[in-house]
């Protein structure tokens, strides 16, 4: 659940697998057609369409029109700025989780120590 779903003045998303525009707007007190906007603004967005072509959202859609409305409504974002905010937010999230899996996965670069018990050697040696 993200920050903005977590608020106290956040509305309730109710526990269904999926919800139709019409409910999404109800629950973000949006227009629907605000919400097929935002789709083609935030590439995150990508709803589910059914085989008689009705949009399908997800809980994690939810949430994200959430955080949408918030950066666009309540922190008066562009949607650039939004976008760019997503977008660093989810960089941000999935950076430290590849950088510990990669310091995990190979050994610390042992070039510098070796270069430098090399030039320990060469001081002997002269």
């Amino acid at each position: 659940m993200t920050d903005v779903a977590r608020e106290p003045d956040a509305p309730e998303i109710p526990d269904k697998l999926y919800f139709r525009i019409g409910e999404v707007s109800e629950i973000l007190g949006v227009e629907p057609y605000v919400l097929r906007y935002w789709e083609g603004e935030f590439p995150q967005l990508s709803p589910k369409k059914s085989g008689t072509g009705h949009r399908l959202y997800r809980r994690k859609d939810v949430e994200l029109l959430l955080r949408i409305k918030h950066l666009l409504y309540e922190k008066r974002f562009t949607i650039e700025g939004a976008r760019q905010t997503l977008r660093d937010g989810a960089a941000a999230t999935k950076a430290p989780d590849d950088a510990s899996s990669q310091r995990s996965l190979f050994p610390p670069d042992p070039l510098p120590e070796i270069r430098r018990e090399l030039a320990e050697i060469l001081e002997i040696l002269k």
